[in-house]
């Protein structure tokens, strides 16, 4: 028995020997790749870490450990000498992934994708704001390429690139590292269920993809998700059919009936586009003067809709235009304005135009900013008046983007007044500009102060005195503050021109957010709790600390729709909540127009209204839900909520967002030849 353990021990020592010393060579000969593969992987660590914080999850390890053996292997296809570059370059690519992503998700809580290249052009409108998106750890990612091209400079003085393999040498690495790749990809496969399978095709769901796949998986498969523009049309068209009929079968979009229906038919309409304005600014003070006191006001005296949310994507203003005007969500991939410009859409101005409207929009920026000119002629608006070509521009009238608020109204005043002496009926959209992030250049124009003020006593001398501290200064927040308080000047001195022409005799005016500033939260929790005696952010133990939470700031993302009227009949708030897809049907109402493809209700006419945003999480009066993390929080401290609850609202919402997906893509609207049909039907009726 003696000599069996004996003999057993040797084997096992002789093995680790063999082991160690096999594992030294494999190191020695394959430095190079060895240090592409750890680096690439712990980029991918590292962006989790600092995003969805599953550091640890085991699935999504697995998943970009292979992908990266997967890539690397490759390497040996080439000659030793040439390596270095390949590895190279996908090193840049590996980190330029994990880096973009990380900032992207730092200011949008998501995660970009390649359809965000068809729309870059328009991040160079912003580029003030890339100071405001990069932050120090986001550096980090280029660790990667750094210490491999150390290990690469140490190697070349050394024999390493003389130690030529043959081919089948070369060929043998690289089935070994294909074949550990294959291991940790079934071993990640093991974790994966229908519905994770599910999820990556439709990729709305960008958090939970990279939780489950990890980034590498997640950018892979967004690559394929983006060509869907050019390829979807192509496949698919059957089915896609198919479940647009069973939805609106399902969930059909009726006319309403109900107290406000015709209210303002034959009406002229005047809807402002309101730059990134949050809901929360209306009731925010600073030393003890409002914020936005034409909103305010505006709120106050009209239907003021206060719990109404965006849903916006990628595309941001001009996804918010579109929901706004045809009451469907934006695309899964691409934007619509660039990807999808050649649709037909049942909107807003061209239901209004069977009407004999003259339907016209208006903005201070250039017309091929979101593919405006084009875009906003399909959606049935007569003319476009844009900063290129209908505005006067004087050096000092420019602020960010273009011409500033108040100018553009201004000039914008003049326009209507001619548009109103040769129409009888006519819609208009004004988009503003100034309160567009980086949130900077009024600091001269207005007179807001936002440092806070508060007496003490001082110990030495025993007196009275103020204190000011500029605790806003330089923040994005401040910035963000100063602009809006811009903006609401602008809309309030915009009003009174309107009036002092008599443009509002006959007139609603219509005013929405069209989404959130997207600052992040981090400066919420600082706001909302600093502590002026210290001039610093509350600790986190202290018991006045309270945490603005991943809810507080979605909920926090509510804007403002209001409608208004010069004799202030309708004195209202409509607490329900409720999305900008609801808008062609509410307002719809109220018009006397109708569009049977409307996914949103009017609000009017409906109980427990539901609100989906473009990622599948969703909203009712009694709960928010994330479906990134699939657990939500409570509204209604009363409201018992139960699995088919959630389970029935998270189905919808995935319908929802396919359907919307399937008209926009397939043109739906125009191949069931139905829309001629319901135009006629509202200019006959």
């Amino acid at each position: 028995m003696k000599d069996k353990l004996k003999k057993a021990g040797h084997i096992a020592k002789d093995f680790i020997k063999k082991f160690a010393k096999g594992t030294k060579h494999y190191f020695k000969h394959n430095a190079l790749f060895i240090t592409f593969v750890l680096t690439a992987f712990i980029e991918a660590c590292m962006l989790r870490f600092f995003t969805v914080k599953n550091f640890t999850a085991i699935s999504p390890l697995f998943s970009d450990f292979a992908v990266v053996l997967f890539v690397g292997s490759f390497a040996y296809f080439f000659k030793q000498k040439n390596r270095y570059k390949y590895l190279m370059t996908w090193s840049i690519i590996f980190t330029l992934v994990c880096l973009i992503n990380s900032a992207y998700y730092s200011n949008y809580v998501s995660f970009t994708s390649f359809s965000l290249l068809a729309t870059s052009l328009q991040i160079f409108g912003v580029g003030d704001a890339l100071n405001t998106i990069i932050e120090i750890k986001d550096f980090s990612y280029i660790l990667g390429p750094v210490i491999l091209t150390l290990v690469h400079l140490k190697l070349k003085n050394t024999s390493y690139y003389d130690n030529i393999k043959t081919k089948k040498k070369a060929r043998t690495t690289f089935l070994k590292a294909l074949l550990i790749s294959a291991i940790s990809l079934g071993f990640f496969m093991s974790t994966v269920t229908g519905t994770d399978i599910s999820r990556l095709y439709k990729q709305w769901n960008r958090e939970y993809v990279v939780m489950k796949f990890g980034v590498y998986v997640y950018q892979a498969n967004d690559l394929i998700a983006s060509l869907k523009p050019q390829i979807s049309p192509l496949f698919g068209y059957d089915k896609a059919a198919k479940q647009f009929r069973e939805y609106y079968e399902e969930y059909p979009s009726e006319k309403s009936d109900n107290e406000y229906t015709n209210k303002y038919k034959g009406k002229n309409v005047i809807v402002i586009h309101a730059e990134s304005i949050q809901n929360f600014l209306l009731d925010t003070e600073i030393n003890g003067k409002p914020l936005t006191p034409n909103l305010k006001k505006l709120s106050e005296e009209g239907l003021y809709f206060s719990n109404f949310y965006a849903q916006e994507s990628v595309g941001t203003s001009s996804d918010s235009e579109f929901t706004f005007n045809t009451s469907l969500l934006p695309a899964s991939n691409g934007t619509v304005f660039v990807s999808y410009w050649d649709r037909d859409y049942l909107s807003i101005p061209k239901l209004l135009k069977q009407q004999d409207y003259y339907t016209f929009s208006m903005h201070a920026n250039k017309g091929n900013f979101w593919n405006r000119e084009v875009m906003h002629k399909q959606l049935g608006y007569d003319k476009f008046y844009n900063y290129t070509v209908d505005y006067t521009i004087n050096d000092e009238d420019i602020i960010g983007l273009g011409l500033n608020d108040k100018s553009f109204f201004k000039q914008s005043t003049e326009k209507i007044k001619k548009i109103n002496e040769e129409h009888k009926n006519w819609y208009g959209v004004l988009l503003m500009l100034t309160n567009h992030t980086p949130f900077t250049g009024v600091e001269d124009t207005t007179d807001i102060d936002l440092t806070y003020k508060y007496t003490k006593v001082n110990e030495e001398t025993g007196e009275t005195e103020e204190v000011i501290n500029d605790y806003l200064k330089d923040t994005t927040l401040g910035n963000y503050f100063t602009t809006a308080h811009y903006a609401d000047e602008a809309l309030g001195e915009f009003v009174n021109e309107l009036d002092e022409a008599g443009l509002l005799d006959n007139t609603i005016l219509v005013i929405y957010g069209d989404h959130d500033a997207k600052i992040k939260r981090s400066e919420y929790n600082r706001y909302y709790n600093y502590d002026p005696e210290t001039d610093s952010k509350l600790d986190s133990d202290d018991p006045n600390y309270k945490e603005f939470t991943k809810y507080d700031y979605e909920l926090n993302r509510s804007v403002p729709f209001i409608i208004w009227t010069k004799d202030n009949q309708e004195k209202k708030e409509i607490k329900e909540v409720m999305g900008m897809y609801d808008v062609l049907p509410t307002l719809g109402n109220m018009l006397g127009i109708y569009s049977p493809y409307a996914l949103g209700h009017d609000i009017f006419s409906i109980e427990n209204n539901f609100v989906v945003f473009p990622n599948g999480n969703w909203i009712t009066d009694k709960m928010y839900y994330d479906s990134q993390s699939d657990e939500g929080i409570l509204l209604d401290d009363k409201a018992v909520i139960s699995a088919d609850y959630i389970d029935s609202y998270t189905t919808r919402a995935e319908k929802e967002v396919e359907v919307s997906n399937d008209i926009i893509v397939h043109d739906l609207i125009k191949k069931t030849k139905e829309s001629n049909d319901v135009l006629k039907e509202n200019k006959n009726g």
